[in-house]
């Protein structure tokens, strides 16, 4: 255990000392003045963030820093706050104890200290020392414990909206994101789109390439879609199986055409075969467009509903192609 003495006193710190070193204290640093110890533990130097030190006997009535001011520095110090202090004071300077504990020491002798006094009170104060260690060693334990249960909520929130294999937003994520919106587009009386997106043939993909490589195409196609995005509003989700969806918020039909001709245009480009398509030698998809101006009979759920049905006609009308939904006032319009 590091026990520091500060005492102007020459007999009185080789009185305390020797009776340390009596029974097995021999890690000691002694100091005529405040100002000395600090300079021997590097009080003062600012890249400083832990001690050694387990206590500090200090003689109340000092020149220059006096005990009581010592307590304080000591107390108010990042490093050497939990250090106890026992103050060393003569008979006549008593009256100075409580403004000392009011300035952090913990326990106080008397000079010339018994054998046993010292010991005992040393012995408390070194156990305190231990007992706060451990404590902070818990109380350190506990943040890295919380950081780590933090750090894993974080990551189950981020897997419950998210596609594992795609990295999209989920089916829980999308249905979230489009009541959200759909309100928020309500109010404004904004235009609000909907894409549906299906891969053309998959299952035929899946028999001829196997399902690894079926996930690995997947896995293409959503980043091919994601890359057309231009917009932090926008969101892409994975449906399920081999469909996707897009929410546009603030997206009239003109919009959501353009865009879906941009995700015909990346999927072409990544030009992945497929042997066993009867549409194209490479993968294609099937495209549903829906937009309206959200309103009280209209439900978000039935827009959805209106995009997967222009999604069926894509796909009966020969596949790799997009189609529109028709609304009240429209008729069914060719593809696009």
């Amino acid at each position: 255990m590091s026990i520091l003495i500060i005492d102007d006193s020459l007999v009185s710190r080789t009185f305390i000392s020797d009776l340390l070193n009596e029974v097995g204290y021999t890690d000691l640093t002694l100091c005529n003045s405040v100002e000395e110890a600090y300079q021997e533990i590097g009080f003062n130097e600012p890249d400083r963030t832990e001690t050694d030190l387990d206590l500090i006997l200090l003689d109340i009535n000092l020149p220059g820093i006096n005990g009581i001011d010592a307590c304080r520095e000591f107390s108010e110090h990042v490093v050497f706050c939990d250090v106890p202090i026992i103050i060393i004071s003569g008979v006549d300077h008593l009256d100075g104890l409580e403004s000392a504990f009011s300035a952090g020491a913990t326990d106080y002798i008397t000079k010339p200290p018994s054998h046993t006094e010292l010991l005992a009170r040393v012995r408390s104060a070194l156990r305190l020392k231990t007992e706060m260690n451990r404590r902070k060693a818990r109380e350190e334990d506990l943040l890295v414990l919380n950081e780590r249960l933090a750090e894993m909520n974080r990551e189950l929130e981020r897997l419950s909206v998210t596609d594992s294999l795609t990295g999209l937003a989920n089916r829980r994520s999308f249905n979230k994101f489009l009541s959200r919106e759909w309100q928020r587009e309500q109010r404004g009386k904004q235009p609000f789109s909907v894409i549906m997106i299906d891969i053309d043939h998959f299952k035929k993909y899946n028999d001829r390439y196997g399902h690894l490589d079926g996930d690995v195409c997947l896995q293409k196609v959503s980043w091919a879609l994601q890359s057309a995005l231009c917009r932090a509003g926008d969101l892409l989700a994975r449906y399920g199986g081999e469909e996707f969806v897009a929410i546009l918020p603030h997206t009239d039909v003109q919009g959501a055409t353009e865009l879906a001709a941009a995700f015909h245009a990346r999927i072409q480009e990544l030009a992945l075969p497929h042997r066993d398509s009867p549409v194209s030698s490479i993968v294609t998809i099937s495209v549903g467009i829906a937009s309206v101006i959200p309103n009280q009979s209209l439900s978000p759920s039935q827009v959805v509903a209106m995009a997967d049905e222009a999604l069926y006609r894509a796909k009966q009308a020969g596949r790799n192609q997009s189609m529109i939904a028709a609304t009240s006032t429209d008729s069914d319009q060719a593809p696009s």
